[in-house]
């Protein structure tokens, strides 16, 4: 790492070894100078955080009423367990608790075997540097979206990165802290705070067509911290042209590399190692509670403990005038997970369960407490950003729809009324009175281009989903266990590939679709029953009243259902494997594992 980068921040620092300090300017200059993390980034950490940030023994703290965030990567030095306690135990102090409990994190390389214990994520960052160069294969493509775009930095957000932002969160899965990194963007820019900066490529109609937020208070290095491109006004490569001008950027700011963060996941792992970012720092964060009555006792109350990892993502990015308080209320509200069964087979123990692809609970608590029981967790098919796009990609392309016919989308087989009521349905009132008391969704979905120019099953989902998050649903069940499951180092498998999945949404029935469109106006009744069956794990009174949703067939279910048989039988006959599948497989999927020699 030192030879690939000598400017970048080491990655082999030893533990437990002290260092006479450096006689270095300390205070936020000396802060930004010796920075060598994100987190190091004091008016970035500071405006999102709406905390105090305090250095103490060569490392930062960023600090509220109750809470503490510990930043063990030293500014000077190299790491010690007893020179970071050292400095944790006066930060604390400076709280002045007096017995109150405080929610404290602490994210570095390495940590204190005490706190290490309450790990609850692992991860690694990337960094490039700024004299790299796009890859060899990328020139030609890069070439042609410059002819396309017009690139320039700036620091306003104007309309067109709102609704560039609100189109990139419609359309993607994001974490709670994520989304509100997003939304507070506009807030950030505008406290001046930090030194944060719009990286824009505009297309020649003025339309944004991708956009990077980039964080250049650091010295040594600016940092990448979120980005957005359009599908609406899509062009190609566009965010690799933004990369190499930020590239550009770094270099004509005297900046030595470029922070990328973390690997997050395998597909944004896979893009940041595509430009030559190599892996640097450990990452590793940790939890617990502490009092001035029992200093350094890690642990605190279940509650914290289940909350901490949110609270903490979510902190870093607050709007300043919210109170923790008011942010634990705004975490996804909690159910116990009931769509489960429990498979026993040769004293070995396993578990399905059945997911819900869009829901208005989250499940995290319950899904964290059987995940500790499990080394494998097996979905339909992968739910990594990259699957997710491309299926939305092949949605947006027209092709062979029988009955319709190619290149036909569905809104010549509605009437112009069938069409009116769904866009009410899905979109909500938008006339005078609704603007009168403020009750016009804010982005509502385009009900006539997703008829019309996407493949049948994608407005299907589209649509659907669009209604559900207009009347409040912002969880799926699926990708909070993908995640979760991938967060805790558990072996995460998918059962399909991706022709698979596309041909069962190809063989969705079209007359079952327009069936569903036309029968809007029962979907609230329909949803209701839905959530009520599926929180006391009562897959028949579910099955009984949503067995109208398009999918639910023979032909998409029971095709299915022999696959998804044969390809995780050998997991759980091993046990300690839990298996998510849609709730409708779980009807014929009970009486097949019997007939394997499970009890169910």
């Amino acid at each position: 790492m030192a030879d690939s980068f000598p400017l970048a921040p080491a990655s082999d620092a030893k533990r437990n070894i002290t260092e006479p300090a450096e006689p270095e300017m300390s205070g936020p200059a000396g802060w930004a100078l010796h920075a060598q993390v994100p987190e190091h980034s004091v008016p970035f950490m500071e405006a999102m955080s709406g905390g105090r940030s305090m250095e103490e023994g060569g490392y930062l703290f960023f600090a509220g009423d109750d809470w503490l965030m510990a930043v063990a990567y030293p500014l000077r030095g190299t790491y010690a367990d007893a020179a970071f306690e050292a400095a944790l135990a006066a930060a604390l102090a400076r709280l002045q608790l007096k017995g109150r409990p405080c929610d404290c994190w602490a994210v570095g390389e390495a940590l204190p075997e005490r706190l290490a214990a309450g790990t609850t994520e692992t991860d690694v960052f990337y960094t490039l540097p700024a004299s790299a160069l796009p890859p060899a294969r990328l020139r030609r493509p890069l070439e042609r979206a410059a002819a396309l775009l017009r690139v320039e930095e700036g620091r306003n957000f104007t309309p067109a990165h709102r609704r560039l932002w609100a189109e990139f969160m419609a359309r993607t899965p994001l974490r709670p802290n994520v989304r509100e990194l997003y939304a507070r963007t506009e807030a950030a820019l505008a406290a001046g705070r930090a030194d944060l900066r719009l990286l824009n490529a505009w297309d020649a109609s003025g339309n944004l067509a991708a956009c990077l937020l980039l964080d250049y208070s650091p010295a040594a290095f600016s940092s990448y911290i979120i980005g957005a491109h359009s599908r609406e006004h899509p062009t190609p490569y566009a965010s690799d042209l933004l990369f190499a001008h930020m590239l550009e950027g770094a270099r004509a700011a005297g900046k030595a590399y470029v922070h990328l963060g973390l690997g997050v996941n395998e597909g944004i792992r896979r893009f940041k190692v595509k430009w030559g970012a190599r892996p640097g720092l450990a990452f590793r964060m940790a939890a617990w509670t502490e009092t001035d009555a029992a200093p350094g006792l890690a642990g605190g109350s279940a509650g914290g403990r289940e909350t901490a990892d949110a609270l903490f993502r979510m902190l870093l990015s607050a709007p300043a005038d919210i109170s923790k308080r008011q942010f634990l209320a705004s975490l996804p509200e909690q159910r116990p997970f009931a769509m489960l069964w429990e498979l026993e087979k040769n004293g070995r123990v396993s578990w399905i369960g059945g997911s819900a692809h869009f829901f208005c609970y989250s499940f995290e608590r319950s899904l964290r407490r059987l995940f500790e029981e499990v080394d494998t967790v097996i979905f339909e098919g992968p739910l990594d950003a990259d699957m997710l796009n491309e299926v939305d990609r092949i949605g947006r392309q027209l092709g062979p729809c029988p009955p319709i016919g190619p290149g036909t989308g569905l809104d010549g087989l509605l009437t112009e009324e069938e069409i009116r009521r769904l866009e009410l349905v899905v979109q909500g009132p938008r006339d005078r009175l609704a603007r009168l008391l403020n009750n016009v969704h804010p982005n509502p979905a385009d009900v006539r281009f997703f008829l019309r120019e996407t493949r049948h099953w994608c407005a299907l989902f589209s649509l659907w989903t669009a209604y559900l998050e207009r009347r409040g649903w912002r969880e799926s069940v699926d990708l909070e266990a993908w995640n979760l499951a991938r967060e805790m180092g558990k072996t995460v498998l998918g059962m399909e590939s991706l022709e698979e999945q596309i041909a069962s949404l190809e063989a969705v029935p079209v007359p079952r679709i327009l069936a569903f469109f036309r029968d809007c106006r029962n979907w609230d009744a329909t949803i209701r029953r839905n959530v009520a069956a599926y929180l006391v794990g009562d897959l028949g009174r579910m099955m009984g009243t949503s067995a109208e949703f398009p999918t639910r067939t023979e032909r998409v279910i029971g095709c299915r259902d022999q696959r998804f048989r044969e390809r995780m039988r050998p997991f759980i006959e091993a046990g300690r494997c839990i298996v998510f599948v849609g709730s409708a497989h779980m009807l014929n999927l009970r009486g097949m594992l019997r007939e394997d020699g499970f009890s169910v």
